[in-house]
């Protein structure tokens, strides 16, 4: 056996242990605490209380039967007239519409009025300044012309979403019919994902081919499989009923990590299922839009990565529309303040959030150097891979500890409790909780690289 099947194979008993222990260590802080918890419901398994101290995932959740309904009417009516009646461009349009404009005063009531009146003022502005716009837009002829030499799905001749947001539509396309379903369209309104206007109205006239109905039923399937580890999840670990109760106080540092490390895995299970619903309901209407998602929060090792990989349709709106204006990667270690300022703005006017967005460019400042540096001395001997890679993994084992960190600043503890959180993490009884967790991130990190090595 060589030397790194072994490493490999240490490797992976060390990440076993690993979650044993959180594991364990978990369902003890859940069964101890349970009567101080709040949001804590009766549970569908007996004997186990389910956690729904979320809000967000308990709205969710309890609407999930009517959402299914609608779902279902939806596409029914939509498809069924669709396909009977060829529908294409604004005839879809205006079917779509009705139905989603239905399903909007069913949400809104009489205030879906003023939503349609501020989608006339922004149709009308955009209007206005279309030369500019067209004038942006071939700002993206290169990078489309780039994607298309290099992507299997176009290559094989078919077209697949990135191809649809770059290519240009004829003037005809830009109506306000189509603008107006384009914003209420029923299955990406609540919650995304954010898909562009020009895909969109490209599959108005040609319904997405790149996902067959065997390959969106089982999409579906492992929807309802993530769902079902989802309730497992809240029955048996009360990681966010933790934040809301404010108990993390109480707890040693070792168990302050289980509950922050077990809250970044309830939310990314949260999102991911939230998110995937609608696309899936979309999928189904003929309609692709990104993948959220597409990368388990474990599986990133680096900022950049991590960030590509969360809400990533609102990450590409980002690139397009403020990093690549504010001069992409030749200013990236200006414009990164001034696009995370607006996420933490435009998720809400808190200052815990813009804690939690400076921070996370404070850590992402020394990646960027890091990276710049590294991309310059690629190694070539076996010694030289060696070391790269080892401190490539310190390198990702100190950007997760950066990453917790941000996060639990910006929806956890908030900037009030980061100096309690501090005292308690950086005392000398928990020099060996934090050797442990570095030691495991480590572990992570480099349990990441060997599928991409030979």
């Amino acid at each position: 056996m060589s030397w790194r099947r072994l490493e490999l194979a240490a490797l992976c008993a060390y990440a076993l242990g690993f979650y044993l222990v959180v594991i364990r260590k978990s369902l003890r802080l859940s069964h101890d605490y349970s009567g101080r918890l709040y949001g804590l419901r009766a549970g569908s398994l007996a004997g186990h209380l389910n956690d729904l101290s979320d809000a967000q995932w308990r709205n969710f959740r309890g609407n999930l039967p009517v959402l299914t309904i609608v779902m279902g009417a939806f596409l029914m009516l939509a498809n069924m007239l669709r396909y009977c009646y060829s529908l294409k461009g604004r005839g879809a349009s205006l079917v779509w519409l009705l139905l989603s404009v239905t399903y909007l005063c069913y949400l809104h009531g009489a205030c879906v009025s003023f939503i349609l009146l501020i989608a006339l003022i922004n149709y009308s502005i955009v209007k206005v300044l279309e030369v500019a716009y067209l004038s942006i837009e071939h700002m993206f002829v290169d990078v489309h012309n780039k994607h298309m030499q290099r992507c299997q799905v176009c290559y094989s001749g078919k077209t697949c979403y990135f191809a649809l947001q770059e290519r240009a539509l004829i003037g005809d396309k830009y109506t306000l019919l189509t603008y107006l379903c384009y914003l209420t369209y029923a299955p990406l309104y609540i919650a995304g994902p954010i898909v562009s206007y020009n895909a969109f109205a490209a599959q108005l006239d040609a319904p997405q081919k790149n996902y067959s109905v065997a390959q969106i039923s089982w999409y579906g399937v492992r929807w309802i499989l993530s769902f079902l580890l989802m309730e497992a999840m809240t029955h048996f670990f009360h990681y966010n009923a933790f934040v809301v109760s404010r108990l993390w106080q109480q707890l040693s540092p070792f168990e302050i990590f289980i509950i922050s490390y077990g809250v970044l895995n309830f939310m990314w299970l949260k999102f991911f299922l939230i998110w995937r619903y609608f696309r899936f309901w979309s999928l189904v209407g003929g309609v692709e839009t990104p993948e959220n998602m597409p990368r388990c929060i474990n599986n990133c090792h680096d900022l950049e990565s991590f960030w590509k990989s969360w809400h990533a349709s609102f990450n590409r709106w980002l690139v397009r529309y403020l990093y690549i204006p504010l001069g992409g990667a030749q200013r990236k270690l200006l414009s990164i303040w001034v696009v995370f300022t607006f996420v933490a703005v435009w998720h809400d006017l808190e200052w815990k959030l813009i804690s939690w967005a400076w921070l996370t460019c404070l850590f992402f400042v020394p990646e960027i150097l890091v990276k710049s540096l590294s991309n310059k001395f690629q190694p070539r001997s076996a010694l030289g891979l060696f070391i790269h890679r080892e401190l490539s993994a310190i390198a990702g084992a100190v950007t997760i500890s950066c990453l917790m960190v941000a996060n639990l600043v910006g929806y956890v503890v908030g900037p009030s409790g980061i100096k309690l959180l501090m005292s308690r993490m950086l005392g000398k009884d928990a020099l060996p909780v934090l050797a442990f967790i570095f030691i495991s991130f480590y572990v992570g990190v480099k349990k990441s690289y060997f599928p991409k090595e030979p």
